[in-house]
């Protein structure tokens, strides 16, 4: 059996001094490594042991009880949230490991709608119950109030019975069960079964309790966890897997990790996704930064491949068809500053590698200012970046000043028209606009009947929305929030060319928005700040200068626990000023909460003063033909010039 457990955690919570513990009991490593020493099995790269903190996840193998686990240790710091994100899409299982001395913190909550998202079966470690004055029941509760209900404690369950409270707490949950259990019947393996089912199922969720550092409660939790977790996996169906994730090897080889899902991949078999079929040239089995070269690979494990150039993170591959989908998005852009001696495409080609490796950097290449930008979740992003840049490229770069990265969206429905038809070019488009829902991003409908449009332009049309983020007309910022609609288009059977549809179905997005109430959209913070009593009225006023908003304090044992949200512009610097008033005593956790309504727009749309009608990328202006050529239309007298109208 094979099984894939990631271990996530709040950073600090002791969750790489966790993995190597079961590494060394399992003899899949020699020696014990601490994070403080430096020489984590896990913490693999230089950057990460200068550092004290997971940046990249890395896996590593052991067996236990005849079943072969792949372990991923995943980062913990929010800069560095995406890349756990991408891990937990090929979790069979997930250890959250909660410090006991800390109790639930922002970013626990975050991985735990993740985990409860993607549905992975999630089990809890409570780490540091060594440390003076934990209260284990608080911390216990406090899951209860922000986590789950349904959580009971492992060491309920003996190697041949279980507690009466965990028999009544699974008798709760199964009607056949509490049926049972009404009568008297009880069968250990019966009860066991269901318990291990409604795991697997996110029903219930299992805690342990222990030390990680004092080797404590470990390898207990490993036992129970190995009997109430199982995966079947199909050997014998059509091969599917999913691309976990990118890495380059020091000559500059792509190498995919991806999970295999079902069936067998073997050493140069032709593997598929989307409209790309490639030979797989090589299967690594990776443990830390060694590898084996395998001749093939069964369903439940997770390989290295070499010969797959362009597949991302999160692509499916063969039979399976569903591209994951990541929440945790950077709300920062940097330009990227080096020497002029080091020409542009070296510099652009050494980012596209590192953008290859972690899709949410959005590396790109605005043509307009000559400069490269990336997308990054804080500083320590950027101090990071700039060390990778130098140890894997030898060379030397700095960041600007981190810019809020904004979006814009519509509040009305609106519909657009765009028509393009220069001489020997043809084709129209016309696009319904409506707001979604906040956080949506972009959706498309398809009304237009084949009749009207053939379902090859028609998909054509479709493919340009999604080609790339679209600028709005106030600040240029990405467009989000909008569910488009084809509602009718044209074309010619001898005259429309590749890019027409392109230009025309810009022209209609650009004509709509120009009709449209724009609004800007900036990222918000989720706010958790545990503190002392004593600073309360000084935190609430805070926030509200902030602009931001909060939710009656709540008192948590000693503690006073402030919920709020607030915009990451006024907020991204805040940590500092706490941890001077509250002398590094208090706890803030600050959550990417998704995009609202920009609390200053005036102000960001002067200060970034983007010109709508001098964007090189786009115009609202339409296109039509007379007497043999082609002359422009502006936005506002299109669509009584449009042919389908």
């Amino acid at each position: 059996m094979y099984k894939t457990i990631g271990v996530v955690a709040h950073v600090d919570a002791g969750k790489t001094t966790f993995s190597e513990q079961l590494l060394f009991h399992t003899q899949s490593i020699r020696k014990r490594g601490r994070v403080d020493h430096q020489d984590a099995f896990l913490d693999s790269h230089a950057i990460e042991r200068t550092r004290g903190i997971t940046v990249f996840a890395d896996q590593a193998n052991f067996s236990f009880n005849g079943t072969t686990y792949t372990l991923i240790d995943t980062p913990g710091h929010v800069d560095f949230s995406p890349e756990m994100e991408r891990a937990i899409q090929v979790m069979d299982y997930a250890i959250i490991i909660i410090s006991a001395a800390d109790g639930v913190e922002g970013h626990t909550e975050t991985v735990w709608q993740l985990l409860q998202k993607h549905r992975v079966p999630t089990f809890f470690f409570l780490n540091k119950i060594d440390r003076e004055s934990v209260d284990v029941a608080a911390v216990v509760n406090e899951m209860k109030g922000s986590l789950s209900d349904n959580i009971f404690d492992v060491a309920e369950l003996t190697a041949d019975d279980m507690t009466e409270t965990l028999i009544e707490f699974i008798a709760e949950r199964d009607e056949a069960l509490l049926e049972r259990y009404m009568e008297g019947a009880y069968d250990f393996d019966v009860w066991l079964d269901a318990l291990t089912r409604m795991i697997r199922d996110c029903e219930v969720f299992p805690y342990g309790l222990g030390s990680a550092l004092k080797d404590i409660g470990v390898m207990e939790f490993l036992e129970r966890f190995d009997r109430l977790s199982t995966t079947m996996y199909a050997n014998n169906d059509e091969f599917a897997a999913r691309v976990y994730k990118i890495r380059h090897d020091e000559n500059g080889h792509r190498i995919t990790f991806v999970k295999v899902l079902q069936g067998e991949l073997r050493v140069r078999d032709e593997v598929t996704y989307g409209d790309t079929v490639e030979k797989v040239t090589q299967i690594r089995s990776y443990n830390g930064t060694k590898y084996d070269s395998r001749d093939s690979a069964q369903a439940g494990e997770i390989v290295a491949v070499m010969g797959i150039s362009e597949a991302a993170a999160g692509n499916p591959i063969g039979a399976l068809t569903e591209k994951s989908t990541f929440d945790l998005l950077p709300t920062l852009k940097a330009k990227v500053i080096f020497d002029s001696s080091i020409h542009v495409k070296e510099v652009l080609r050494s980012f596209m590698m590192l953008d290859a490796e972690d899709p949410s950097l959005h590396v790109g290449w605005d043509e307009h200012v000559q400069e490269i930008h990336v997308h990054v979740m804080g500083v320590i992003q950027l101090e990071v970046l700039k060390q990778i840049v130098m140890d894997r490229f030898q060379f030397d770069v700095s960041f600007g000043d981190p810019k809020i990265l904004y979006k814009e969206t519509i509040r009305s429905t609106v519909t657009g028209y765009g028509h393009f038809e220069p001489l020997k070019h043809y084709a129209e488009v016309h696009l319904k606009m409506e707001p979604g829902m906040r956080n949506s991003g972009i959706a498309f409908v398809n009304a237009c009947h084949a009749n009207d449009l053939s379902i090859g332009h028609q998909n054509l049309v479709r493919s340009h929305l999604f080609e790339r983020p679209h600028h709005g007309l106030l600040t240029g910022s990405a467009l989000t929030d909008v569910t488009f609609t084809l509602l009718t288009g044209r074309g010619h059977h001898e005259h429309t060319s590749g890019g027409d549809f392109r230009e025309a179905t810009f022209r209609a997005l650009r004509q709509g928005l120009e009709k449209a109430d724009n609004i800007l959209l900036e990222p918000y913070y989720d706010v958790k700040i545990k503190v002392d009593t004593e600073h309360i009225g000084r935190i609430l006023s805070d926030i509200q200068q902030a602009s931001g908003s909060f939710e009656p304090p709540e008192m948590i044992g000693a503690k006073t626990v402030i919920t709020g949200r607030v915009p990451v512009a006024t907020f991204m610097n805040y940590s500092t000023t706490f941890a001077s008033f509250t002398n590094g005593k208090g706890a803030l956790t600050l959550q990417f909460g998704g995009y609202d309504e920009c609390h200053n727009t005036e102000e960001v749309i002067e200060a970034i003063g983007y010109n709508k009608d001098a964007d090189p990328e786009y115009t609202s202006t339409s296109i039509f033909c007379a007497k043999g050529k082609g002359y422009p239309v502006p936005w506002d007298e299109a669509e009584a010039a449009m042919h389908l109208l």
